[in-house]
């Protein structure tokens, strides 16, 4: 490494913000491990959402073809413009990352990956953001919560299971690169990190005629953990013996609750409920 985390905050006497949810890598392997489970190429446009003071970018600027940073903080801003401004491959974008319409940012036919360590308060938000939004990009590679990680990659039947792990499975698959401990940041965080990468699948993972309604009838199968989908669903207005059609043809007992379904349950329950609807 080049210049360390710890040399920039002290260089630039940075103060942490804890509105902003900011945790900044101290430990080289850490943003190593990042950088490679990235898969970062020659060939690939990185978005780097949450840059800190830029020791992570500047490991991406070693291999990436070029680097867009987008950052909030305006402290950070002055640090990142007075250390990478610079380096021609980079691009700095003052902004709110939940705010910002990515198609803006990435260019017809580029090879596109997201990179960023996020701040815990916006992880789905931002997860959600990018993945409904459907903007081209190969694959996502984040420091998150372990928590969040878990609800991420979680198999029916358990309690990490939901809408989260849904959307994610809907879009893309998944790959733990690591774990990262609380030693690894400063200020310390009170929670354990996990590195995971979704990779965009080049088509949705179930075919369903209404995607819209498809995470409807998820969102409305966990809204109320407890209740069977017979109970949960009635919050779509349909007629009951719509309803009860819908699970006859899917083959779905209406007593199971949400948590049981696999997503190719959730894709066919969705879709009979579609036809009849329609017809």
């Amino acid at each position: 490494m080049d210049i360390t985390t710890l040399d920039l905050v002290k260089k630039y006497n940075f103060k942490f913000s804890k509105s902003l949810g900011q945790n900044f890598l101290v430990e080289d392997s850490v943003l190593r491990d990042i950088v490679a489970g990235a898969e970062v190429s020659a060939e690939d446009h990185v978005i780097e959402i949450g840059p800190g003071v830029g020791t992570l970018t500047r490991e991406l600027l070693k291999r990436a073809k070029k680097v867009t940073a987008i950052e909030l903080d305006s402290d950070l801003i002055s640090i990142l413009t007075k250390e990478l401004g610079d380096n021609e491959k980079f691009t700095l974008i003052h902004k709110d990352a939940l705010k910002v319409d990515f198609n803006d940012i990435i260019e017809d036919g580029e090879s596109v990956k997201l990179v960023a360590n996020l701040p815990y308060y916006v992880t789905t938000p931002i997860i959600t953001g990018l993945l409904n939004k459907g903007y081209n990009f190969k694959s996502l590679t984040i420091m998150i919560q372990k928590e969040v990680a878990e609800r991420i990659n979680a198999e029916p039947r358990t309690k990490e299971y939901g809408a989260l792990t849904l959307l994610v499975q809907y879009h893309c698959s998944t790959e733990i690169i690591r774990k990262v401990s609380p030693n690894c940041f400063i200020p310390r965080p009170k929670v354990d990190s996990i590195v995971i990468r979704l990779d965009k699948l080049p088509e949705p993972r179930v075919q369903v005629e209404d995607e819209k309604l498809f995470f409807r009838v998820i969102r409305e199968s966990f809204n109320m953990r407890r209740k069977t989908l017979s109970n949960a669903l009635k919050a779509l207005k349909l007629p009951k013996e719509t309803l009860d059609k819908a699970f006859e043809e899917s083959d779905i007992d209406s007593r199971r609750r949400g948590e049981t379904l696999s997503i190719e349950e959730f894709a066919a329950l969705a879709n009979s409920i579609y036809k009849l609807v329609q017809k």
